[in-house]
């Protein structure tokens, strides 16, 4: 047996503990995805584009009517409108097109700066294309990014750099000044960006969610990975976008077409139709979500868990010192086998975890008698 190309990866900590819950009868607040409806406009486009016969592979970019509609989309949210034909391409779900933005540029023995914590399919991605992620530490309060750090992390084997807003697992957001900062590290440099958006729409108290693709001088270098799955409630059907500049897009695309070459045809003309039918829908996202937070937040505040701020995204962190000085993984298998909730520990996000945190992550993607029967189990810690 030949030594492994990914020694240091596992079972994903989302579906061990998602299993743990099956396993245990645990309400599963871990693993983030919604247990409520699909919006039935959507479902409804769905049937009917089986139905017109769009079950065949669709084209490798994406069908025209998508791209478009993600075009016009774009220009609604962010002011700038991408070449639908040049610039966007649809993917087998937002982790898609993040393998395949590092694959198509970063080299054997290049660097990609990545900020701890950091969603689990960054790095392996990174280490397959024989490069090496360099970990920079967020605040461990704020989840804010220490701009000096990275701007030191900078080698000259530095490819791409990969940002997250809303940040999953803490929810914190990047603002403008953020950008502008970035803007200055970048400046004169042919350092790539990877910015993943996935939770674009998901922001609350009247905050705006501060794009890449508003600052002409980071869109012209970036990677924007976008999902459908988390602004609509259908996870499973794995369907997301890139929006990169012409010469990215298509070094982009030379990897989408030989990993899942396209994606599944009739969610694609169901998502082109809700798009443009019901903007509504990710125009009310943020308070949508925002109603569940502070519902959630509210009744967490009568439990021995301590909710931080949560600007955007749909998880919770919660402080669980104040219950236990275990670490974070045996406390979730604790929480799970004992007390009939799962939660997701942060230490897998880190290469190195802050000395003595106590956080985990709750999703409150749920409905409202799921996190009702979550709620009476913590207050019984």
């Amino acid at each position: 047996m030949p030594a492994s190309k990914l020694p240091k990866v596992g079972t994903t900590i989302f579906t061990v503990m998602s299993q743990l819950a099956v396993e245990h009868g645990a309400v599963n607040l871990g693993q983030g995805f919604p247990d409520f409806p699909v919006p039935e406009r959507l479902v409804d486009a769905l049937g009917r584009a089986m139905r017109a016969g769009h079950n065949q592979y669709p084209m490798m970019t994406g069908i025209p009517a998508l791209r478009q509609a993600i075009a016009a989309k774009t220009w609604r949210c962010h002011g700038w409108r991408p070449d639908p034909d040049s610039e966007v391409t649809v993917t087998s779900g937002a982790t898609e097109a993040i393998f395949d933005a590092i694959h198509a540029v970063v080299r054997a023995g290049e660097e990609v700066i990545v900020l701890d914590p950091c969603y689990d399919c960054y790095e392996p991605a990174i280490e397959l294309a024989g490069a090496r992620a360099v970990h920079v530490a967020l605040d461990p309060a704020s989840f804010a990014p220490d701009w000096a750090a990275v701007r030191a992390a900078i080698t000259p084997a530095t490819r791409l750099l990969m940002i997250n807003s809303p940040h999953n697992p803490s929810g914190a957001m990047l603002g403008d000044a953020d950008l502008r900062e970035l803007i200055a590290i970048l400046d004169g440099t042919d350092i790539l960006l990877l910015s993943d958006e996935v939770y674009e729409h998901i922001v609350f108290d009247g905050a705006r969610h501060e794009s890449v693709l508003r600052h002409p001088q980071l869109r012209e270098r970036a990677f924007v990975v976008s999902s459908f799955g988390k602004t609509y409630h259908c996870t499973g059907w794995k369907l997301g976008y890139c929006i990169a500049p012409p010469a990215l897009t298509a070094e982009f695309r030379k990897v989408h077409q030989y990993n899942t070459f396209c994606s599944f045809n009739p969610a694609q003309h169901a998502f082109a139709e809700m798009i443009e039918q019901e903007p509504e829908h990710y125009e009310g996202l943020g308070a949508f979500y925002q109603a569940k937070r502070d519902r959630f937040r509210e009744r967490l505040l009568a439990t021995r868990l301590k909710p931080l701020a949560v600007p955007g995204g749909y998880f919770q962190l919660v402080d669980y010192s104040a219950v236990s000085d275990l670490g974070d993984v045996d406390f979730c298998r604790w929480l799970t086998i004992d007390k009939g909730v799962t939660a997701i520990p942060l230490s897998p996000f880190y290469e190195t975890p802050p000395a003595g945190q106590r956080l985990v992550r709750l999703c409150f993607a749920k409905n409202e008698a799921t996190m009702d029967a979550a709620i009476e189990r913590l207050q019984a810690l």
